[in-house]
């Protein structure tokens, strides 16, 4: 853009303000933005320590994405540079670190509204709300819009950086799919300020709230922001479709294909050669017809499997392509779907397939978390196919050393579910890179109904993923594993490219009046879960994962950022048919934009509102090791003192936001922060080795023997650690690659692992073995568990009781439970009786170590459970000597019979 004489003295006056305003340190960090009209924004960031080596910057234009951009050394300064090509006004910014640790606790923003061109340096220090701006000399001032929001009647409120003039006025314009909107009148009716002001345009006509709007300023068009209409009663009367045909229906003989898109003009059916993006092989565009609640559909002749495809719309006599919501299965990175035949991609035995743990209690499950990549791509396992779905159907795999790696080790753990981090198809792995090392934990939906192409042998066959996913599930429920998936319907990994919301532009996400995505996931935008067609959307996707899949479980990503009617709506479907299938998820509170009112979201404290759905226990993680969100802080196992309170209730699932056991999912480390053993160290630097193994297998002991839902990380049972090159521990790995995400194999064969493997494997058969451990109702615990007082500071230990046998599975009369953190041994005094122990500080399980009575020593930062009556191994011993005795008695028997044959009957040769 061309400078005028006015705008260089304004510029430079500015500049020379604001640089008399502006004091410049040695030690200076420059974010640069680049906006898409030629703004460029710099914001230097000053640090008294200088260190800004684990800082970045979190950017994002207002109305837009954000995104973490590295810092990068230009002329001295680090910098980071983002470019923005909306237009935008101002530039919000969080200076962080990975872990989300933020320099300044609220989102800042700098206001780059009155610049046309140029560019604006705004400086923050460490820890200081605010920014100070200065000019270049190459900036550029004048009138610029802010935004258009359109008031459900017959005006627009546009706020600008300045005056309009005569000019200004009589080149704007309103444009819709009809053609313009005629303009009555334009008129200022406020100055908010020198920067900021409002005009009313009023238009000759109403405008169609279900419509789409632009604004013409400065030979350049703005989005009218419409009034939100889609959670209003007589849009969702008219547009909700409750029919189980959308996407593509498959025959041999044809093809069905249905799209909910109520504000589209039209509508059809790309159909493609190949599932790749970029080839221009478009076979046929088949026109769809306007049918009911919205829907539009196509019938095409013949057999279609293989075939590629997309949707076209037109909104607003603009043409929007893309994929199916409803897709199966998709071509590479998941731009087309493809038709596909469902029942030719089952695996072998699938129609007999089912959950080996169809049945039991929800507080019998025993969840093992695990990343489909860190399973098998460790050379020292050993295991054909490293990274993909097939991996798991590999047995018989060894360490050199010759321990079982793979599924075999799974089996062996004992645990009942295998909760797979996220599996459909996501957005930050790019499937077309041939590359090794392809690593994304993958929590941003593209998706969410078809399997992750990097994961399969071949991306680009939309049917391979499909089969290699199915024959992992059923390679696992063979070896009697249960599967969870990980889902995240709480946000997407792009808002505006997002496949419903761009064939229904905005409809997905909660968007605010202004145009801006509400984000409580911090991921850029969040689900409209309350609005009819994404209630239906989630609940089928689940429903279709449980049908075609045989998934046995969902773990929700941020649930809470979703409404209690649809978690619920979920179950219900859900358990019509696959009653035994569990759900918990992430119960955080989070500041979300809800677009109607009377809106419940599915946060712990509202867990009453959702009776078969488990929420994480933070209480007891947090207490067991310390906050997540301070790393130096030491948890009760580490060393902190005056936690005794809030872990018993913890161990007793009787936490303030729920008492409900079969609703807490007790755990102490996920895949999100640091490890169990890192987290230890991080607040324990100093102590050694040793120490921090016996710190970390307490913390184990109490959350897996407590009342309730035990979940562990992968890894944990062999003290897993993620450290980078620095020697620093990696808290927030989702893109750190293999070499730190894997799980080592080859530490199985340290005799060090191998002792601490047996330790978690002796505790999950020692919970197994008994229900005193896995009692699931409030009355029964509160009867059966009580804390024993008057014990040594910190140290804490409960009873438990059936000496009335009445709980089922339950072969023990008591069990005593001692947990000390204390760098000093404990005594403690116990009833009369014979008390075998079956944990101590260095082994676990259900066989007796040694019986003791009256009094015991608790080693220091250990655990001992003591079992009075049958431990488990006693009654299994006893069933193993009851079989001994019959088939003594069978054996005798025989012996006896044969003696008698030989004396009575006469042998052959003897007979005429």
């Amino acid at each position: 853009m061309k400078k005028s004489i006015t705008s260089r003295v304004m510029a430079f006056f500015l500049m020379v303000l604001l640089v008399t305003a502006t004091f410049l340190g040695d030690s200076w960090t420059q974010i640069r933005v680049y906006a898409a009209d030629g703004v460029t924004l710099k914001l230097h960031y000053h640090r008294k320590d200088g260190d800004y080596q684990k800082w970045d910057a979190w950017m994002w234009p207002e109305g837009g994405e954000g995104a973490g951009y590295p810092f990068e050394k230009e002329e001295g300064d680090m910098v980071a540079t983002i470019n923005i090509t909306n237009g935008a006004s101002r530039v919000g910014f969080i200076v962080r670190t990975k872990d989300w640790d933020k320099d300044y606790p609220d989102d800042q923003y700098v206001d780059i509204s009155e610049v046309v061109s140029g560019t604006v340096h705004a400086y923050v220090e460490s820890g200081t709300e605010g920014a100070t701006k200065k000019y270049g000399d190459d900036v550029v001032i004048g009138t610029k819009l802010k935004k258009a929001v359109y008031d459900g009647k017959n005006m627009l409120q546009l706020t600008l950086t300045g005056k309009m003039n005569d000019k200004l006025k009589d080149s704007l314009y309103v444009v819709g799919r009809d053609g313009k909107i005629k303009i009555k009148s334009v008129a200022l009716s406020k100055k908010v300020s020198d920067s900021e002001y409002l005009y009313d345009v009023v238009l000759v006509e109403k405008l169609d709230a279900s419509r789409s709007y632009r604004i013409g300023f400065e030979d350049r068009e703005y989005p009218v922001s419409m009034p939100i209409i889609y959670g209003e009663k007589e849009f969702e009367d008219k547009y909700t479709y409750t029919g189980n045909d959308l996407g593509a229906s498959y025959s041999k003989n044809k093809t069905v294909f249905r799209l909910w898109a109520p504000t589209a003009q039209e509508a059809s059916v790309n159909l493609y050669e190949s599932g790749k993006p970029w080839e221009k092989d478009l076979k046929e565009e088949v026109k769809m017809t306007s049918d009911k609640n919205g829907t539009w559909i196509a019938e095409v002749q013949g057999d279609l499997k293989g075939t590629y495809y997309t949707f076209k719309v037109v909104l607003d006599g603009l043409d929007v392509e893309a994929c199916d919501p409803y897709a199966r299965t998709t071509g590479v990175n998941g731009k087309r779907a493809m038709v596909i035949d469902l029942d030719s991609t089952n695996p072998q035995g699938w129609d007999e397939d089912k959950n080996p743990h169809a049945g039991i209690k929800m507080t019998d499950a025993m969840i093992y978390e695990l990343h489909i990549r860190d399973f098998s791509v460790d050379e020292n396992g050993n295991i054909k196919d490293a990274g993909k779905y097939t991996a798991f159907t590999k047995t018989g795999t060894k360490t050199k050393g010759g321990n079982p790696t793979g599924i075999d080790y799974l089996k062996s753990l004992g645990v009942t579910h295998i909760h797979l981090m996220p599996f459909y198809d996501f957005g930050s792995v790019d499937e077309n890179l041939q590359t090794t090392e392809r690593f994304n934990w993958g929590y941003d939906p593209v998706n969410f109904n078809v399997p992750e192409g990097s994961y399969s042998t071949d991306p680009y066959n939309g049917e391979t993923r499909v089969k290699e996913a199915k024959q992992m599930i059923k390679s696992l429920h063979d070896n009697s594993l249960s599967v969870v998936m990980d889902v995240v319907y709480n946000h997407v990994y792009s808002g505006k490219d997002f496949c419903i919301n761009r064939l229904v532009p905005g409809y997905f996400s909660r968007i605010n009046a202004d145009g801006t995505y509400s984000n409580g996931s911090g991921c850029g935008n969040d689900t409209a879960s309350e609005r009819s067609m994404v209630r239906k959307y989630i609940v089928d996707s689940v429903c279709y994962w449980a049908d075609e899949y045989h998934i046995d479980g969902f773990r929700f990503d941020l649930v809470g950022l979703l409404d209690v009617d649809t978690i619920n709506e979920i179950v219900k479907e859900v358990h019509k048919n696959h009653p035994d299938v569990i759900f918990y998820g992430e119960g955080w509170s989070m500041n979300t934009d809800i677009t109607k009112e009377n809106v419940i979201l599915a946060t712990q404290k509202a867990s009453d509102k959702t009776p078969s759905f488990a929420y994480f226990n933070d209480n007891i993680r947090d207490n067991l090791k310390g906050s997540v969100f301070n790393t130096s802080e030491t948890g009760w196992a580490s060393g902190a003192k005056n936690c005794e309170k809030s872990l018993k209730a913890s161990f007793m699932a009787n936490e303030t936001w729920c008492k409900n056991p079969t609703q807490i999912i007790q755990y102490a480390s996920c895949h999100d922060n640091n490890t169990l053993f890192d987290r230890i160290a991080t607040a324990r630097p100093k102590i050694d080795e040793e120490t921090r193994i016996k710190m970390n297998n307490l913390a184990a002991a109490y959350y897996l023997t407590s009342e309730g839902v035990p979940f562990m990380q992968a890894g944990e049972e062999i003290l897993r650690t993620k450290v980078k090159e620095d020697g620093t521990f990696d808290d927030n790995s989702y893109n750190s690659g293999d070499k730190i995400n894997c799980i080592k194999w080859e530490n199985l064969d340290d005799k060090k692992y191998q002792e601490n493997l047996e330790f978690y494997k002796g505790l999950i058969s020692f919970r197994k073995e008994h229900s005193l451990l896995r009692l699931d109702s409030r009355k029964e615990i509160d009867k059966r568990v009580t804390p024993i007082e008057n014990l040594d500071e910190n140290v804490i230990a409960f009873t438990m009781d059936n000496e009335d046998k009445k709980v089922e599975g339950e072969p023990s009369e008591k069990i005593i439970l001692v947990f000390n953190p204390n760098e000093k041994g404990t005594s403690i005094s116990l009833p009369k009786g014979k008390w075998n122990v079956c944990v101590n500080g260095k082994k676990a399980g259900c066989t007796s170590l040694g019986a003791v009575s009256n009094n015991v020593t608790v080693e220091p930062f250990s655990t001992m459970i003591l079992v009075k009556g049958n431990t488990g191994a006693v009654k299994g011993a006893r069933r193993t000597r009851t079989m001994q005795y019959i088939a003594g008695g069978f054996m005798i028997t025989a012996i006896i019979c044969a003696a008698f044959i030989f004396i009575l009957v006469p042998s052959r040769k003897y007979k005429k």
